[in-house]
C-alpha cells in the first residue's frame, strides 16, 4: 500500500478557544500533517505552541504566509478572514473558514458534512463552516426532514460562554466568584465586547447574542436562520430562532420545534432516525431520566439528541433537545472534518 499523501496545513488563531481545539482535533484524528504553520496576530507571534509532541513557533500572518500551503484553516474573526483569505486562495490553499464572512456568500459552499458533503465539490478555494449552533441542529434535523419532509423549525438556543471565546470564559469565572464573596459584579463583554451596555453572566441568562438588527432579531438569530436555508437547500423552510447565553462553559444545547410533512409520523420512527443518523447519539429514556446535557457532551465530537416527543396540539409536531460541544461539532471538528472530506474525496 502507498504511503499516504501528507499536506500542508496553516491554523490562522491557533491562539484563540478554537484554534487550539483544531489543533487537539488534528492530532487526535491523525491528520496526514506534511508541514504545519501556526498564524496569528503579530501579538502572538513568537509564542511556543505543541504539535505531535513537537513545538511550533506562532508567525504573523501576512500574505505571504500560504505559500505552500494546501489546506488553511481560519478562526481568527470576520476581517482577518476577509483580509487573508482570498491571499490564501492566491497561493493555492483551499481555505476552510470557521467565521461568519463568508457563509452567505454566494458560490460559498456552507458545510456539515452530515448534512450536504456533497456541496464541498464546488467550492471555488473557500469553505464556510457554519455558525456553533446551526451545524448541531441542521446535523440532527436533516434526517427527519430527508424522511418526511419539514415545512418549520421554531429553536431557543441555550449557549455556553466559550462561544464568545477565552475572555467571557475568564469574565464568567471572576464574576461567579465575585458574586459568592457578596461583591459587585463587573461586566465588560457580554452580552456583544462592542456593543453598547455589558450585563453580568455570573447567575444570570442574556437574552442577547451577537448585536441586534433591524427587524429584532440578532444576528446570531439570522445566521441561524439563513445559514439553516442554505445548508438545508431549502428557501421556503420556516425558520425562527432565539438565542441565549447562559453561564456555563461549554456545549449549545437547544430546544427545537419542528413540523413534518407526512402525517402519521411517531416519536419511535424520529427515534430510529436519530439511531441510524451519523454523528447523532441518541440519548432518550424519561424511565431512566436519560437526556444530553452540556456537561455530558463537552469534549466530545458527536451530537447528541433527547426527550424526542410529539407535539399535543399538531400531529405534524415535534419537539427535540439537541446538545453539542460548540468548540468541537460546532467549530473544530466540524472544519477538520471538511478537509477529511476535501481530501478523501479528492476535491481540493
Amino acid at each position: 500500500m502507498s504511503e499516504m499523501k501528507k499536506y500542508n496545513v496553516a491554523v490562522v488563531g491557533a491562539t484563540g478557544a478554537v484554534g487550539q481545539k483544531m489543533l487537539e482535533t488534528l492530532e487526535d484524528r491523525k491528520f496526514p500533517v506534511e508541514n504545519l504553520k501556526l498564524l496569528s496576530s503579530s501579538r502572538s507571534a513568537g509564542l511556543k505552541m505543541m504539535f505531535n509532541g513537537k513545538e511550533y513557533t506562532l508567525e504573523e500572518a501576512t500574505p505571504e504566509s500560504f505559500k505552500g500551503v494546501d489546506i488553511a484553516l481560519f478562526s481568527a474573526g470576520g476581517s482577518v478572514s476577509k483580509k487573508l483569505a482570498p491571499e490564501a486562495v492566491k497561493h493555492g490553499a483551499v481555505v476552510i473558514d470557521n467565521t461568519s464572512a463568508y457563509r452567505m456568500t454566494e458560490g460559498v459552499p456552507l458545510v456539515v458534512p452530515e448534512v450536504n458533503e456533497a456541496d464541498i465539490k464546488e467550492h471555488k478555494g473557500i469553505i464556510a463552516n457554519p455558525n456553533c449552533s446551526t451545524i448541531q441542529m441542521v446535523a440532527a434535523l436533516e434526517p427527519v426532514r430527508k424522511a418526511f419532509g419539514m415545512n418549520r423549525v421554531i429553536v431557543s438556543t441555550y449557549q455556553a460562554v466559550s462561544g464568545a471565546g477565552n475572555e467571557a470564559a475568564d469574565e464568567l469565572r471572576e464574576q461567579s466568584q465575585s458574586f459568592l464573596n457578596g461583591e459587585e459584579l463587573e461586566a465588560n463583554l457580554l452580552p456583544v465586547k462592542g456593543d453598547k451596555k455589558h450585563y453580568p453572566i455570573a447567575f444570570n441568562a442574556l437574552p442577547q447574542i451577537d448585536v441586534f438588527q433591524d427587524n429584532g432579531y440578532t444576528f446570531e438569530e439570522m445566521k441561524m436562520i439563513n445559514e439553516t436555508k442554505k445548508i438545508m437547500h431549502a428557501p421556503d423552510l420556516s425558520v425562527a430562532a432565539t438565542c441565549v447565553r447562559l453561564p456555563f462553559f461549554t456545549s449549545h444545547a437547544e430546544s427545537v420545534y419542528i413540523e413534518v410533512e407526512k402525517e402519521g409520523v411517531t416519536v419511535e420512527e424520529v427515534k430510529q432516525l436519530m439511531n441510524e443518523a451519523p454523528g447523532i447519539v441518541l440519548e432518550d429514556d424519561p424511565s431512566t431520566q436519560t437526556y444530553p446535557t452540556p456537561l455530558s457532551a463537552a469534549e466530545k465530537r458527536d451530537v447528541f439528541v433527547g426527550r424526542i416527543r410529539k407535539d399535543l396540539d399538531d400531529d405534524k409536531g415535534f419537539h427535540l433537545w439537541v446538545v453539542s460541544d460548540n468548540l468541537l461539532k460546532g467549530a473544530a471538528w466540524n472544519s477538520v472534518q471538511i478537509a477529511e472530506r476535501l481530501i478523501a474525496n479528492e476535491w481540493l
